[in-house]
């Protein structure tokens, strides 16, 4: 069954580069997660962007987010394929299986199916549909925010995914939505719901209305209040 935004997401135990997992544990109590999983190890897309992650985790933990990969292959795999990792992104971790962030076994694709990670347009070679490149964002309250699901043949592009992560962090806890195209510090939306009599205590900065067509007082401007 699907997961919809704000679902709680569904728990469950597996074996990791790190060890085994019980994932609502490893995520604690006041830490966000973010969920990436691939089609198998040792393949060109995959590579590179598990090198990518490896390279913005001081990023990730800015926001007190914790990465977390999958593939469908096992741990062992794993281990061997981190090297090829860390070469490709010039990674400057040392000693054998060191590594930022655990990358979970899903040799049986338990989990893919399960989460419904499948791309049924690419086929492997056991002719069974290969994983997609799917991102969950999970938040303290183990609550789904954010899901997209890329193709197996697309990579990611993770600069978007913390741009996103900003915006829900922030808007958690302004009264504001961010516009397309949004960048941490421009201007933001003040949400349809702030009466105008709360704007002055709300947005100290100012507000300004957009005049439309309609008439309708419901685009309404501020500074990013952070």
């Amino acid at each position: 069954m699907p997961l919809n935004l704000g679902d709680p997401f569904p728990n469950f135990t597996v074996d990791s580069t790190i060890g085994t997992i019980d994932f609502h544990q490893w995520i604690g109590d006041d830490s966000w997660a973010i969920l990436f999983s691939h089609p198998a190890d040792y393949t060109p897309v995959c590579t590179t962007e598990l090198a990518a992650v490896a390279k913005l985790v001081p990023e990730f933990n800015k926001r007190n987010v914790k990465p977390i990969a999958l593939s469908c292959d096992s741990v062992d795999s794993h281990r061997g394929w981190i090297e090829d990792i860390k070469a490709y992104g010039e990674l400057s971790t040392t000693g054998k299986d060191v590594f930022p962030f655990p990358i979970i076994d899903d040799s049986k694709r338990e989990l893919a199916v399960q989460l419904n990670m499948l791309d049924r347009d690419e086929i492997g070679a056991a002719g069974l549909p290969l994983t997609c490149r799917a991102v969950f964002v999970i938040d303290t309250a183990k609550k789904l925010r954010l899901s997209i699901l890329y193709p197996a043949t697309t990579g990611r592009n993770f600069a978007e995914i913390l741009r996103t992560i900003d915006s829900m962090q922030l808007t958690d806890r302004r009264k504001i939505a961010t516009p397309a195209d949004w960048t941490p510090g421009s201007v933001c939306m003040v949400q349809p719901t702030v009466p105008e009599d709360q704007l002055d205590v709300l947005f100290p900065a100012g507000v300004t209305s957009v005049p439309m067509p309609s008439g309708k007082k419901y685009l309404r401007k501020t500074q990013c209040p952070e």
